[in-house]
Parts: structure tokens; sequence; C-alpha cells
């Protein structure tokens, strides 16, 4: 009994473990101090924000950190946000981001913290036993509608972002810090083949391989069918076959049996047996009758007498 218990407690140690692991891949990616044209949340408001991003290759639930604010590293300790528990978009799919806003009014959601940023001072997230996950200190010169964002999505140092259009400047809440707007490897195919001769071979061999494939389909189709039909009537033919012998095999009349059977039934049904290459026609007899007598249609003819 005790080996049971020992191993259970083992397991829940294991996945204690195992998710406390799991949390440390949660990392500040992006921040706003002040936001004027930037995102709403969901009763339309603005303010400022920030994004957490899970840089693990698994998904991971943030229902248990904390994110703590102030002035310097160790006062963010004293203002501690806790995530809520019980809400499914606390769960962060692998490499994707969530975004919480600093409105300081948490009575709105679990999206809102309960601290309003200002710049130059430190955000941090903190795990359930109050160990420090990722923090930094937001830029003092960030302005209005400027992002403090990574370079790269969880790694790399923090640039401040103006949004325009230069590169390396996007701001990107609930998305990568780098827009790919273009495939390298389609790219370069473009560069090597400038008039598009390859794409054009390629297309033409894809389209004629399909054709290829769905004749060869068609005609094994066929020939499966084919294979079927011809089993079905080799089976009829034996079946048949089999008839044909066993019919053989009894005894036939003699003609007079035949002849007397015939006779028979014409006696007793006024009928006669059939033949398929043999018209019988039936003489039907007409009753008698005097209208119809053709002597009754003739004259008589007289008698002539001799003068004595």
């Amino acid at each position: 009994m005790r080996k049971y218990i020992a191993l259970v407690a083992v397991m829940l140690l294991g996945v204690a473990v195992a998710g406390a692991a799991s949390r440390k891949a949660v990392r500040i990616n992006e921040v706003m101090v002040s936001n004027e044209n930037s995102i709403v949340d969901e009763y339309g408001n603005r303010s400022g924000w920030v994004e957490l991003f899970n840089s693990n290759f698994a998904p991971i639930d943030i229902s248990s950190i904390f994110l703590g604010y102030g002035p310097d590293s160790a006062s963010m300790r004293n203002n501690l946000y806790p995530v809520p528990l019980g809400d499914v978009n606390t769960r962060i799919p692998r490499r994707q981001h969530v975004v919480f806003f600093t409105d300081g009014q948490p009575n709105k959601g679990t999206f809102h913290t309960n601290f309003v940023m200002e710049p130059g001072n430190f955000i941090g997230i903190f795990d359930a036993d109050s160990s420090l996950i990722d923090y930094v200190q937001i830029d003092a010169n960030l302005q209005t509608n400027q992002s403090y964002a990574r370079t790269v999505d969880g790694a790399g140092v923090f640039r401040i972002r103006t949004g325009s259009d230069m590169e390396g400047q996007y701001i990107t809440p609930s998305s990568a810090n780098i827009i790919r707007d273009t495939n390298e490897r389609i790219a370069l195919f473009a560069e090597r083949d400038k008039n598009g001769f390859a794409m054009t071979l390629m297309a033409m061999g894809v389209v004629f391989t399909a054709l290829l494939v769905l004749c060869l389909s068609f005609y094994g189709i066929g020939k499966i069918g084919a294979a079927v039909s011809r089993m079905n009537k080799a089976r009829a033919n034996a079946s048949d076959g089999a008839a044909t012998v066993a019919l053989s095999d009894v005894e036939h009349d003699s003609g007079e049996e035949i002849a007397a059977i015939v006779m028979a039934l014409h006696e007793h049904l006024n009928a006669h047996d059939t033949e398929n290459t043999i018209l019988t026609i039936n003489k039907v007899k007409r009753a008698y009758s005097p209208w119809s007598s053709k002597i009754y249609g003739l004259r008589q003819v007289p008698e002539h007498h001799s003068a004595r």
C-alpha cells in the first residue's frame, strides 16, 4: 500500500514540476504604455497593454501566474495581479500570444490588470511559488502610441517601435513581432526563374501526371470489372452444365408412352400437348339451322308430265 501511495506522490510531484517548468517559457514580448490609436478592449476602450508570449512548443496555462509592476525590480512583488482561475482563454497555444490591458480595472475581466504602467517602470511575471520568470524595464523615452518590443518573439533585445512602415517598426499586439510577408524559398525561385519557364514546366507536369493517374485508374477499374463479369459468367455456365448433365442422366420415355399421355390429356381435358413448331387449327362445328340451310333457298324444279 505504501508503495502505491509513494508512486502517486511522485507522479503528482512530476506533474507539478512539469507544469512549473512549462510556465518558465512565458515571456514579456511587447509593451505599450500610452495607447490612443492601437487596439481596443472588449468594451471598445483604449489603454496600455502588455503582450505575453509562449516560447514553448506546447500549450501553457497561465492561470496561476502573477503580473508584477513597480518603479524598480524589488517593488514589483508589492503590486501583483493574479491571473484568475477558470478562464479557458488563459491557456496559450504553443508559440502564440496573449494581451493584458493595463487599465487598472480588474473588475472588467481576466485580461484587465489592477495597475497602470508608466515609462521607466518595471513589469514582470511571477510563478505561483513567487519565483521570477521574466521582467523588463520600460524605456523612459517611450512615447504615446509607441511600443517597447523584442526584436524576435520571446528572445532578443527590446527596441522602441513607432508603428511606421519601416522595417522592424510595426506594432504587433497578439501577433508575431516579425512580419513575414514573403517566403524566402519562393523569392529565390522567382529570382532564378525570371521568365517562368520552370514554373510552366512544373505546372504542366503536375497536370499531365494527374491525368495519367486518372487514366490508369479508370483502365484498372475497367479491367477489374471485366474480370468480375467473366467470373460470374463462368460460374453461371458451370451451374447450367451441371443441370444439363443431371437431366441427361434421366432415362427418356418411349414414343408410345408419350402418345398415350397426349391422348389421355385430349380425352380428359379436350387439350393437347404444346409444340413450339406446329400450328394446330381446330375445326369448329356449326349447329344446324333451317335459316342457314341452302336447300331452302333453291326453287323446286317443276315436274313435266307427258300427254297421254
